[in-house]
């Protein structure tokens, strides 16, 4: 129920257009209350996205776990839990679907206690809020809550100076060529300014905001979709401004030189066992929309173990489909 919460949150209807109810590409949101701006990240819980969820437990703040009131926990709950810990991000535990009648909210908190996340009434510091999706409850609570954490954190960031950011989801669009989901980390982001990013670098040709529209500048916890990229990059990779192009180049001409020496690598050590092993092979090439999905079939399909087929996934990558 992540999605729907956002849905209500930031009054949209995302969800009705997902296929089979499950988020697949990572969207960022931002929405205003009580002045002051609040960014989500909705990360798909599906198992087969840990990396994606990984990622965005990386790059926020405060991480808002969802739990349906009539389900509890779940294995991926207790992986988003894990994401969280290790990342050092504080939780605020949302309990949805609290307006059904077979809830068993206690049931879920003292679960959760084995997590060390200890609800306030048992006397401990997690907050825990009580929300209903489809009757739209306490959401105000649950932004408040939100709002609080922030204040105890302290959370800062420069508003001036060259802008950095991490890479939420990048995929090619047929018109735009490839086009990157930035979260700015810190600093300015102007429209002309030059780029480095992972292994490739561009100038911003143009900003699009959450809403779709065109924006000259971004700020920093703004998501926005930024189009100038020479190649399209993986998700997770970092972005920083540069002071013109030359130096984008040659940063960008490092990063390619120090990530190809590890590719080799790899690539050699495959080869020695594939000698070994006589099974037949199924030579696969995924294409997806968006890095994310790709990454996601892929680890799908290494786990795949069979005694006389092995899955040889010869290129992954994302765009459309060609010869």
């Amino acid at each position: 129920g992540k999605t729907s919460v956002l849905d209500v949150l930031r009054s949209a209807n995302v969800v009705s257009g997902e296929f089979g109810g499950i988020t697949q590409h990572i969207g960022a949101y931002q929405i205003e209350h009580e002045s002051q701006k609040l960014t989500f990240i909705d990360t798909p819980g599906h198992a087969a996205f840990t990396e994606m969820r990984a990622r965005g437990s990386k790059i926020t703040d405060i991480v808002v776990l969802v739990v349906a009131a009539n389900d509890g926990i779940m294995p991926q709950t207790i992986e988003a839990i894990q994401h969280s810990k290790a990342a050092n991000v504080p939780i605020i535990v949302a309990i949805n679907k609290c307006d059904l009648p077979d809830k068993n909210i206690t049931k879920i908190k003292n679960d959760l206690m084995k997590y060390e996340l200890i609800a306030e009434d048992f006397s401990g510091d997690t907050l825990f809020v009580e929300v209903s999706a489809t009757q739209k409850l306490n959401l105000e609570k649950l932004k408040e809550s939100i709002l609080l954490q922030s204040e105890m954190l302290d959370l800062s960031a420069s508003f001036t100076g060259s802008a950095t950011g991490v890479v939420i989801e990048s995929k090619i669009d047929k018109g735009k060529g490839p086009v990157s989901t930035v979260l700015i980390a810190n600093g300015l982001l102007k429209k002309a300014d030059y780029f480095v990013c992972g292994n490739t670098y561009g100038k911003i040709r143009a900003m699009i905001n959450h809403e779709g529209k065109i924006v000259n500048e971004a700020f920093p916890s703004m998501p926005v979709e930024i189009l100038g990229m020479n190649e399209s990059v993986s998700a997770g990779a970092e972005f920083a401004v540069t002071e013109n192009e030359e130096k984008a180049k040659e940063i960008s001409e490092f990063n390619k030189s120090s990530s190809g020496v590890v590719k080799a690598v790899v690539k050699d050590k495959t080869s020695i066992f594939d000698n070994v092993s006589n099974k037949e092979e199924l030579n696969i090439i995924i294409k997806s929309d968006v890095q994310g999905s790709s990454e996601a079939l892929k680890n799908a399909i290494n786990k795949i173990e069979h005694p006389e087929v092995k899955a040889n996934i010869i290129l992954s990558d994302i765009g459309m489909i060609n010869e």
